[in-house]
Parts: C-alpha cells; sequence; structure tokens
C-alpha cells in the first residue's frame, strides 16, 4: 500500500525539527563570550554612542527664549518664533 511505503520512509525525520545539542556542546559563560564576541562589543559601542547623543541631545536642546515673559508677551514671542523657525525650513513641534 502507499501509505506503508510513507510511514516507513528513511527520509522521514523524527522529533521535533531543533538540532539537538548534546548537554556539554554549548559550552560555559566563556565559551559564549568567545564566540559572540563581535556582537558584543558592537552592542557596547552601540550603547556608548546612544549615551553620548543623547547626553548631547538634552544638554545642547533648544532653549525657550520666551521664559521670562508672560502673557500675551509671551504669546507674541512664541508666535514670532513660531514663524522664524518655520521660515528656515525647521519644524518644531515643541
Amino acid at each position: 500500500m502507499v501509505l506503508d511505503g510513507i510511514v516507513s520512509s528513511p527520509h522521514r525525520r523524527s522529533g521535533s525539527m531543533r538540532k539537538q545539542f548534546p548537554k556539554d556542546e554549548l559550552g560555559s559563560w566563556s565559551t559564549l563570550v568567545q564566540r559572540h564576541r563581535f556582537l558584543l562589543t558592537a552592542l557596547g559601542l552601540l550603547a556608548f554612542l546612544c549615551t553620548i547623543y543623547l547626553y548631547f541631545a538634552v544638554t545642547l536642546g533648544a532653549t525657550d527664549t520666551c521664559s521670562g515673559l508672560e502673557g500675551t508677551e509671551r504669546a507674541t514671542c512664541k508666535l514670532q518664533h513660531a514663524r522664524s523657525t518655520l521660515s528656515h525650513g525647521k519644524l518644531k513641534l515643541f
């Protein structure tokens, strides 16, 4: 019968599709660090650069030029500031 040939096929895989590793083949933490040294170095460098970027983004961020004003003077100042930033092609949301 056809079903007998399919069930007893030598090419049929049994079990899961994942590759089974012996318990000691993955090794210790030092083995994993050695295997993935490039990725860990790239991740560390990326974290460092992101920290530097965020520091300067916060430190050198836009300052409020209308901070000392109140009421209509403040509203007028913000309106003028918004017009000048839009005329220079800089879109500022806040």
